[in-house]
């Protein structure tokens, strides 16, 4: 007996208490939405998802680099980061509404841009992506321990306590994952909350007390910081349909696609003020830096709750570590799909392994790379916006243009006109105006070459090399913008301009 039949046979064994679906598309008859009740039970649980997930302290962990950073001021900061972040929550938004129509997960979906084949790429970055909050949120998770405890508990004590809760409640399935994100993000809402009450008295401070110098040029440094809160949401964009493939197919995709908005930069603009506000006094008040050069962001936090009792305000700290758990059961639960895609002799290992490996694989990263935080997060994080952007611009132009437009052309996907002429006639699909036929999601013969898509991210890397800003480079057209790193929104116009004409060719020449 092969090794993938023993795992095939655990996995029956252990079904219901872990999940063991995997890439597999969710058929509309599966979602198990049958009254008005579980439909309201279900959005309840994504608005408590996002305000988990994104409304915790990986977003603000991005937030206190403006001051911390890229020394810019409290105003400066907050405006050029809620900017950014905003601009981020449309990609994601976007990006949501391929859930409920589709019932794949985002790099499933991805096959009818990328192929079969070239999805694989794409699909390993989405997977460095999320591994690399991971190590972020493994980190801060360490300097919160260290920091309530004086350094009596080590770094990588956090470390290692994010990364096993996040794998057990990751390998329940997405209807567990749902309601966990739901009950954490009420205590880490209330934390945050009263995270501004504590800071209240020093928002003067925080206001006035640091300005950014005039003397130098911030040009480079705004540019960097705005793509690097950008970022913080617009990542989302690989993993976020993951989340809505229980919603009925006739969800209508302005629902989904405001929800996900609006939950995303709510929650986010909530911890990214509050983020701010701590890392702007950090800069003038040397009690505050001297803790963040300590302990790093926990050290920070728990300054932030010095008002009130030592006790109260490392119970109040310690709460907030659910909201780095929260992220990287995400990041778990949606990596685990990549290495899926990766081969069909891959697809069939089940997904709890692959959670574990990528569980130990960000667990070894994180504590190697524990006392480099800042420099991951600031170099790291808008490596990821690049290819969403240009993932993005590919995506849009696929569904605005030739899937409403030139749905003939697709002969392999619908080989027959009878096909489409029911697709125009079915009121459910006319008010979702993207038309895919997601039966064929694995179908190899069916699905798209991706010559359009891969020759449109080639160009597009070729742009993000001459005007990204980075440590290990800095490409011309960064240098004659004082370091500012403009690569994601030029890699975007490149995607934009290339792949409508190579997309026409493609369908024409092979009808898919």
């Amino acid at each position: 007996m092969t090794l993938i039949n023993k795992l095939k046979q655990l996995s029956n064994k252990i079904d219901g208490l872990v999940e063991t679906r995997g890439i597999e598309r969710v058929p509309p008859e599966h979602r198990e939405i049958t009254t008005y009740k579980d439909l309201v039970n279900l959005y309840l649980q994504v608005v408590g998802f996002w305000f988990s997930a994104a409304g915790g302290l990986s977003s603000m962990s991005s937030f206190i680099l403006g001051p911390l950073l890229f020394g810019l001021d409290f105003i400066s900061s907050l405006t050029i980061g809620l900017l950014g972040m905003w601009l981020g929550c449309l990609i994601a938004a976007y990006c949501a509404i391929m859930g409920p129509q589709s019932g794949c997960r985002q790099m499933v979906t991805a096959r009818y841009l990328f192929g079969v084949h070239l999805v694989k790429f794409i699909a390993l970055v989405s997977i460095c992506g999320v591994l690399g909050w991971s190590v972020v949120n493994a980190v801060v998770g360490g300097e919160i321990l260290s920091s309530i405890s004086n350094e009596a508990i080590p770094l990588w004590v956090g470390i290692l306590l994010i990364s096993v809760v996040s794998y057990i409640v990751a390998t329940l399935g997405i209807k567990q994952v749902l309601k966990v994100e739901m009950y954490f993000s009420i205590p880490v809402f209330i934390t945050f909350f009263l995270m501004y009450i504590a800071t209240g008295a020093n928002y003067r401070e925080a206001l006035y007390a640091y300005k950014t110098p005039t003397t130098e040029s911030t040009l480079g440094a705004k540019l960097s910081f705005f793509s690097l809160c950008y970022s913080i949401t617009s990542t989302w964009g690989s993993i976020t349909s993951d989340y809505y493939i229980l919603f009925p197919e006739r969800t209508r995709k302005r629902n989904i696609f405001m929800i996900t908005l609006v939950c995303l930069a709510v929650s986010t603009t909530f911890v990214g003020v509050i983020g701010t506000m701590i890392a702007s006094i950090a800069m003038t008040n040397e009690n505050w830096g001297d803790e963040y050069e300590k302990f790093g962001m926990g050290g920070l936090l728990f300054k932030s709750f010095d008002k009130w009792n030592t006790g109260f305000a490392k119970f109040l700290v310690i709460i907030l570590l659910l909201s780095l758990i929260s992220n990287n059961i995400i990041n778990t639960y949606s990596a685990a799909f990549g290495i899926q895609l990766a081969s069909r002799r891959l697809s069939k290992v089940p997904r709890y392994i692959w959670a574990f490996v990528v569980n130990v694989i960000y667990l070894v990263i994180a504590l190697v790379g524990r006392d480099h935080f800042s420099t991951i997060l600031g170099n790291f994080l808008p490596m990821i916006g690049y290819w969403i952007s240009i993932y993005f611009a590919i995506l849009l132009v696929e569904n605005v243009v030739f899937r409403r437009k030139f749905l003939h052309l697709y002969t392999k996907e619908f080989p027959n006109k009878e096909e489409i002429s029911k697709l125009d006639h079915m009121i459910f699909l006319k008010h979702l105006k993207i038309r895919y036929n997601w039966e064929v999601w694995n179908d190899f013969d069916k699905l798209t070459y991706g010559i359009a898509a891969i020759v449109s991210f080639a160009c597009s890397v070729g742009v993000v090399a001459a005007s990204m800003s980075q440590t290990y480079w800095e490409g011309p057209i960064a240098k004659k913008l004082d370091g500012g790193d403009i690569a994601m929104w030029l890699s975007m116009g490149v995607s934009f301009i290339v792949y409508p004409p190579v997309r026409y060719w493609e369908l024409k020449r092979f009808g898919k």
